[in-house]
């Protein structure tokens, strides 16, 4: 593990000198900062004619706070969180570190340039985590540090340190904040700092005053060391002169919109005020702050802990003595601080004139021959900068992964019932990857309180429960299913039910091979309707470039007892639609075996793998309805097949080879909906009607093998054509026969297959809520029953004319 070593003295005040090049290094990146949104907005060519925007208050509102992490307290295989507004400042320090070439700070928000946020795959310079939607960028340190504790604990060797998230006040608006603060799974970090820009200003509004008690007292109740730096060593200074309490108190009872207008006044209106507006002893405030020009007066009322690097930076050495709990600095600041829109509370998007940038340069000191300047080579600023950059260095991030796709293998023949579902297949697979050399140690599993009924009693069996220290067995002595051991050993993280914390939890440790330094074969299990509750962190992880594996069960109305609160639908479309994700639905345990499996080696694969979604259910099947696409076409390449997207599970050219072309209709379906596609067609044989039926194992994979086939036409229509799982799915002879979709989710999901080859589709599906039921009832009640499937195809064969 990478190891702390402070550069403070005891009390955590660096030397006067080492903190007049830091204010000048701020000065610098606030100007750069501005600038950058400026030259976006007011110089690049807009083609557009729209405002390109940037946030120049919300940026300077932290340059302090950036300053003093990335110059003087941060170490090497720390990892940060910046919050999305801060981007431009966080580029400018980036810059001045030498990690970002000069060439990008006129490429805001342009293409190929610095993203509006904060972004871990598209920024040319380094970013730990993407930032954006707001609340996520707070949370994903934290796990990411659960990521750590496990890695640290289990392998030993590291190459993260502590996990910082610089977030606005206003993202603690989010609940899914809240849901990561009281997640037990993260007690006890004691690596993770949380820096509040407490501006008290949102998009809209100032923020009421009492909300920061009222925060702090939050954080403080859920277990987390809180620290406040809210006022700077000036008015600290005035605070500790006979009757300074006069002025604190004036300043404490004041509303954040009181303040935020006082500090915009000039010096003698803002004293008339000040004074005016108490309700203690005027005659003693008067005195206290008589002797400061009135040129002066507002600079020292708007004098915060923010803006104050001896008051940070006492703040930070506070947090190191306290190791055994997460901590979280709440940094009163100033929205625009040191521009001229500081404190206004319309400047969340406001640009600075030419004019006013003209000022500011002056101000700051920047050449005017080069707007862009870093330090000159041989200065102090220049010099600390080096040394930063030296400290915070990253290592080789090029090594291979722990695990290669070659050590993960293609099967492991499981045996399963001849009666079973999805959900009991992943039960039983399992605890026999448990026992692969090199790989069963680098699988994880993580579930949100339904460990046990998503069938990860076995697994739970097998390796047990992870907890940085051992916990007492009171149950040890009784006979029992399950043996819920809770050691560092163990290899599932159990946690509290909130489906956004179990999303960025496996997100996270999808990312401990870049983060961490240590490889891990994340798995997580989520009630299938519950994935569009986590939803938000879903799509963070992606965007991220995780690596990870999660199974939606039980999905869809199949589910008939548990009522609509508890089938999903959407969540197919949602496997076909989102980046970065390969969705499989399977039906036989097989396949839930082969598609686990190939899972697992696609997070092996660092530059190219994707995560994975299992869509599973607890209906039983029927195995045997595998076996005649078993023997017509060997295992390997039905193998091949399904992880390709799909195989023909019933193919009419062997079943009804008489019936001419005119009379084929496909049956395309997904997961539980096999027996009931398997049956329909069986009645259409009987009408003279040949329906081949095709399993979708990977709706998703079909569906890009689908755009690949238009971009290839459109491109270059002469060129022969890859086409995939087409090949095998839909013979060049069958193309022109119309299909029926038929889906436990909905309807659409798989309605684009009509439009591959421009043929009739009647599409079935889960389009209404459910209700409580048996499963025919509810296949009668949504269409998706044999009787509406085959109504479905002599209906498609009618349209096709």
């Amino acid at each position: 593990m990478a190891q702390h070593v402070p550069r403070t003295e005891e009390d955590g005040i660096i030397q006067p000198e080492e903190l007049a090049v830091l204010e000048s290094i701020q000065r610098r990146v606030l100007w750069l900062s501005t600038a950058i949104i400026d030259h976006a907005n007011h110089v690049r060519p807009n083609p557009d004619r729209t405002k390109v925007g940037g946030h120049q208050a919300s940026s300077a509102s932290v340059v302090t706070i950036l300053t003093a992490l990335y110059f003087h307290y941060l170490e090497a295989g720390d990892r940060v969180s910046i919050k999305p507004h801060a981007s431009p400042a966080y580029h400018a320090v980036q810059y001045l570190l030498g990690n970002l070439d000069r060439k990008y700070l006129t490429t805001l928000r342009a293409f190929g340039g610095l993203q509006a946020y904060p972004s871990r795959t598209k920024d040319p310079d380094p970013v730990d985590f993407s930032t954006g939607s707001v609340g996520l960028g707070a949370v994903a340190p934290a796990f990411a540090a659960l990521a750590h504790r496990y890695c640290a604990t289990h392998f030993g060797e590291v190459t993260s340190n502590r996990f910082v998230a610089l977030i606005g006040d206003a993202e603690l608006d989010e609940g899914n904040v809240w849901e990561g603060v009281t997640e037990e799974a993260l007690a006890g970090l004691g690596n993770v700092l949380w820096i509040v820009d407490l501006n008290r200003q949102s998009l809209d509004r100032i923020v009421p005053g009492v909300r920061a008690a009222r925060l702090k007292a939050l954080f403080d109740a859920a277990g987390w060391h809180v620290v406040e730096a809210k006022y700077g060593r000036r008015l600290q200074e005035i605070f500790a002169r006979p009757n300074g309490h006069v002025l604190r108190q004036r300043i404490d009872d004041m509303s954040n919109a009181e303040y935020q207008a006082l500090i915009r006044l000039d010096g003698a209106e803002l004293r008339r005020r000040l004074i005016d507006g108490t309700t203690v002893n005027r005659q003693a405030l008067a005195e206290l702050i008589a002797p400061i020009d009135d040129a002066d007066l507002p600079a020292v009322i708007a004098d915060l802990g923010g803006h104050d690097f001896t008051e940070l930076l006492r703040c930070f050495h506070e947090v190191e003595q306290v190791r055994d709990r997460p901590s979280v600095i709440f940094a009163y600041t100033i929205k625009g601080w040191g521009l001229p829109i500081a404190g206004d509370p319309m400047n969340h998007s406001a640009l600075l004139t030419p004019e006013q940038m003209e000022e500011l340069r002056v101000a700051l000191g920047v050449p005017e021959d080069d707007p862009w300047a870093a330090f000159p080579p041989g200065s102090p600023e220049a010099r600390l900068c080096q040394a930063a950059a030296e400290r915070l260095r990253r290592p080789d991030t090029t090594r291979p992964p722990a695990v290669s796709i070659e050590m993960v293998p293609a099967a492991i023949g499981v045996r399963h019932p001849t009666q079973t579902s999805t959900q009991e297949a992943l039960g039983r697979i399992l605890p026999r990857l448990a026992d692969i050399e090199g790989v069963g140690e680098r699988i994880v599993t993580v579930a949100p309180d339904v460990a046990t009924s998503t069938h990860l009693g076995g697994w739970i069996n097998r390796v047990g429960i992870f907890s940085p220290v051992e916990q007492p067995d009171y149950e040890a002595d009784r006979p029992r299913i399950l043996r819920w051991r809770e050691t560092p050993a163990g290899r599932h993280i159990e946690l509290g039910i909130s489906e956004m914390n179990m999303f960025m939890a496996i997100g996270q440790l999808g990312l401990s091979h870049e983060m961490v330094g240590q490889h891990l074969l994340p798995l997580g299990t989520v009630y299938d309707p519950f994935v569009c509750r986590g939803l938000d962190s879903l799509i963070y992880s992606l965007y991220m470039e995780s690596k990870m594996v999660f199974a939606g069960t039980p999905s869809g109305v199949s589910l008939s007892p548990e009522g609509g609160a508890h089938q999903s639908s959407v969540t197919a479309s949602l496997g076909i639609e989102l980046p970065g994700l390969i969705y499989y639905e399977p039906c036989f345990a097989v396949e839930t075996e082969w598609t686990l499996l190939e899972a697992f080696r696609q997070c092996c694969d660092r530059e190219r793998g994707r995560s994975t979604y299992l869509r599973l259910s607890t209906k039983p099947i029927d195995q045997g309805l595998l076996d005649p696409a078993l023997a017509r076409l060997g295992e390997e390449e039905l193998r091949r097949q399904v992880l390709a997207g799909g195989y023909r599970l019933v193919d009419r050219r062997e079943t009804a080879p008489h019936l001419p072309v005119e009379n084929v209709v496909h049956i395309v379906t997904a997961g539980t909906m096999v027996p009931e596609a398997l049956e329909a067609a069986a009645r259409l044989a009987e009408e003279e009607v040949a329906a081949n039926v095709i399993n979708l194992t990977g709706p998703s994979l079909v569906y890009e093998a689908a755009k690949r086939l238009r971009q290839q036409a459109m491109r270059d229509a002469s060129q022969e054509p890859d086409e995939g799982p087409f090949a095998w799915l839909f013979p060049s002879e069958e193309r022109s026969a119309p299909i029926v979709t038929v889906h436990d989710a909905a309807s659409h999901a798989l309605a684009f297959l009509g439009g591959v080859f421009g043929v009739p589709v009647v599409p079935l599906g889960v389009d209404e809520f459910g209700q409580s039921g048996t499963r025919a009832d509810l296949y009668r009640a949504t269409g998706i029953d044999p009787d509406s499937i085959v109504a479905a195809g002599l209906h498609a064969l009618e349209l096709r004319g």
